[in-house]
């Protein structure tokens, strides 16, 4: 029983982690892309190094090397946006947008898995659009692109959330998360030579920058990244997909502590943002419900 209640702590430590680094991309003072940079340049390594350790091996099958390298290059992309709506507006904002990752997912995951559409789940994104369209009726210019920015970002988590659901039944997640992460680096590194962007503004930083990245890379990409895989096998995938809804909760009272956003928003953001919280746990709640009704019906 001790066991599980500290496997259920170690969830929420995690979750809390991943809810900070929506807090970390207005303490990192770089710009959006050098902060990806960075982070998947770092995590990859830091998951080689384990890997190495635990003497795995590294190779893979070609035939999913393609497929990977798309992904990553989505999730590269996904943390860019992610960062950038933070930037243009608040850390409660962008976290807000990624909340509706799950409500992309359920129309992705016919499009690619298959699966059937479902019209709950449908209806379950056009209220949380109406909270969107609520949070955001104060909002300037800029925090439109923003909320732009993190809905792109949340549409992008959807995706390659739904494509390694397939790739993690043939390669062991790990794996993946160190290909992709690797295959993200490469590509941003290529993206900034093109665009002219490596220059010595991503390598002149404060230490309290350095500090952050490390944490950001280390400690919420790698570590919190190889411990979720053990409790997935502990707690079990839906306990762990269902308590990550509250990653937003997390990081918007972190930013009212941290960053004191709560005097930039008004009482609109929060109740919109309870209502798309509320939205996104009750389509947790359902699924679970009717996964649980189709067991019964099996047995």
């Amino acid at each position: 029983m001790f066991s599980k209640y500290k496997y259920h702590f170690l969830l929420h430590f995690i979750i809390f982690l991943w809810g900070f680094t929506g807090i970390l991309g207005k303490l990192i003072h770089l710009d959006a892309l050098y902060i990806v940079w960075y982070r998947v340049g770092i995590a990859s390594f830091v998951i080689l190094l384990y890997l190495l350790f635990v003497k795995s091996k590294l190779t893979i099958d070609k035939k999913h090397l393609g497929k990977i390298a798309l992904v990553g290059l989505v999730v590269a992309a996904h943390w860019v946006t992610f960062y950038t709506s933070i930037q243009w507006s608040t850390a409660s904002l962008g976290i807000l947008c990624l909340s509706t990752t799950t409500l992309h997912v359920a129309w992705l995951e016919p499009l690619i898995m298959k699966k059937k559409f479902s019209w709950l789940e449908f209806s379950l994104g056009l209220i949380v659009v109406a909270g969107i369209y609520f949070v955001s009726g104060d909002f300037s210019s800029q925090e439109y692109w923003a909320v732009l920015m993190g809905l792109i970002s949340a549409f992008l988590a959807g995706f390659f959330a739904v494509s390694n659901a397939k790739l993690v039944e043939d390669v062991p997640s790990t794996h993946i998360s160190m290909y992709e992460l690797a295959i993200g680096f490469v590509g941003l590194s290529i993206y900034l030579a093109m665009t002219n962007n490596i220059n010595m503004s991503m390598f002149s930083m404060a230490m309290s920058d350095v500090y952050w990245l490390l944490f950001l890379a280390v400690v919420c990409t790698s570590f919190a990244f190889l411990v979720t895989i053990d409790i997935v096998k502990r707690l079990g995938a839906f306990t762990v997909s269902l308590s990550i809804n509250l990653e937003p909760v997390y990081t918007i009272i972190l930013a009212i502590f941290i960053l004191k956003e709560h005097e930039q928003l008004g009482s609109n953001f929060y109740i919109g943002s309870l209502l798309i919280i509320l939205v996104v746990i009750a389509n947790g709640v359902i699924k679970n419900y009717q996964k649980r009704k189709t067991l019964r019906v099996i047995r």
